[in-house]
């Protein structure tokens, strides 16, 4: 009879704030050097699965959330730590729902240490870090090989923790609330008796708009949602036409509004009024999505965005199941024989906390996951008065960061 253990993986963080402006920043045009190949497949890949993900979440989440907000990079990212420990079916399973096919583990491995440390660095002024995480019960035999392969390719701290102790979750948590400088200050509660290993991961974000709003000019506009209704929202704008990239055809309407130096940015997709939201999300794809951002040109143009604030809590095991990774999650037939020899752990749980604060000065965003285990003319004023998707990403090497859905702000 196989032990049922516990591989719980909480992982994911965003946190997107502002900062007061020091003159205008320099542009970043380009990145430092040329993504390697490996850089371009996983960058490729973790796109596809956010795509996957958000459709799916949103799916999952329709009937009980009005607004969705999620780390697909963050996700993916600490599944990849997990993977380094699973085998036959079960990596074959986690494979195909990383959409990583094309990829060898130690392809995977060697792409993601390289690529975050490209990300981390890219723009001045905006922080981006990304911190990695592994907490295992003291005296319990993990691999050696797995330990050293997140700790060489994902700079993952690991640590031995006596779970018993009331001051392991302190010590986890603690590590959470300063990797995503406050934002996020808890993802463990209780240890449960079984738990063997967290992996965690953080993405911290914090950047101002290249152009800030006018809080003076901000006031409450019509905002249209889906039932049909209008609810008044508090709604900025520049009071002025801003420097920003809208896409063609106008019908969605794509249009990317820069951080800091513009490496990274806000792209947000306002449907017509004939398609909503949800159905624009449900019909998206990962060639729709690049189609999308290769049609951005720059321009000026009056905009109106409504602040928004949110925050989930998801458990994202139905969702990562029905994208084809249940045997993960399947006590009897999940092999992480990578980690502990003979097979005895299984994912438990995926949980996924995210935050995200929009305003005049920038956008405040965090999220932690825990896993266990011809053409139409474009309006010269651009208003974003009803349902829309929205990504935080960087534009240069293509990396979506953060993707979510507004309903009602």
């Amino acid at each position: 009879m196989r032990l049922l253990r516990l591989l719980p993986i909480p992982f994911a963080l965003l946190a997107v704030a502002c900062n007061e402006p020091v003159g205008p920043p320099p542009r970043i045009t380009a990145l430092p050097r040329a993504l390697t190949t490996g850089e371009q497949q996983i960058i490729d890949a973790d796109n596809r699965f956010a795509i996957k993900l958000l459709k799916q979440v949103t799916a999952d989440t329709r009937d009980t959330l009005e607004n969705l907000f999620v780390s697909p990079l963050s996700v993916a990212m600490a599944l990849g730590m997990a993977y380094n420990g699973a085998a036959g079916t079960t990596e074959d399973a986690m494979r195909a729902t990383l959409e990583l096919d094309a990829m060898s583990v130690t392809e995977v491995n060697e792409s993601y240490r390289s690529l975050i440390t490209l990300l981390r660095e890219l723009d001045p002024r905006v922080r981006f870090q990304i911190a990695n995480s592994i907490w295992y019960l003291q005296g319990y035999a993990v691999e050696q090989s797995f330990l050293d392969a997140n700790r060489t390719y994902y700079d993952a701290r690991v640590e031995a923790l006596d779970f018993a102790s009331p001051t392991a979750p302190i010590t986890i948590n603690n590590w959470v609330k300063d990797q995503t400088r406050g934002v996020i200050d808890k993802i463990v509660d209780q240890i449960p008796d079984g738990m063997r290993l967290y992996l965690i991961n953080a993405i911290y974000f914090k950047g101002d708009w290249t152009e800030q709003f006018d809080r003076a000019q901000t006031q409450p506009r019509p905002f249209h949602l889906l039932d049909g209704s209008t609810v008044s929202v508090p709604t900025m704008t520049h009071g002025r036409e801003a420097d920003m990239r809208v896409g063609r055809p106008a019908n969605p309407l794509v249009m990317d509004l820069p951080y800091g130096g513009q490496a990274f940015s806000m792209t947000i997709v306002l449907p017509g009024d004939s398609v909503g939201v949800d159905q624009l999300v449900a019909d998206l794809t990962a060639d729709q999505w690049n189609s999308w951002i290769s049609s951005l040109q720059p321009r000026k143009s009056e905009l109106f965005l409504p602040k928004f604030k949110l925050t989930n809590d998801l458990t994202l095991i139905p969702s990562l199941g029905s994208m084809g990774m249940g045997i993960a999650f399947d006590p009897n037939a999940a092999d992480f024989s990578r980690i502990h020899s003979p097979s005895e752990l299984y994912v438990t749980e995926v949980k996924h906390k995210s935050f995200v604060d929009v305003d005049e000065e920038g956008t405040e965003a965090a999220a932690v996951t825990s896993v266990g285990v011809g053409l139409t003319s474009v309006p010269q004023s651009i208003n974003i008065d009803r349902p829309f998707l929205f990504a935080l990403r960087e534009n240069l090497s293509g990396t979506i960061l953060f993707m979510g859905v507004i309903r009602h702000p």
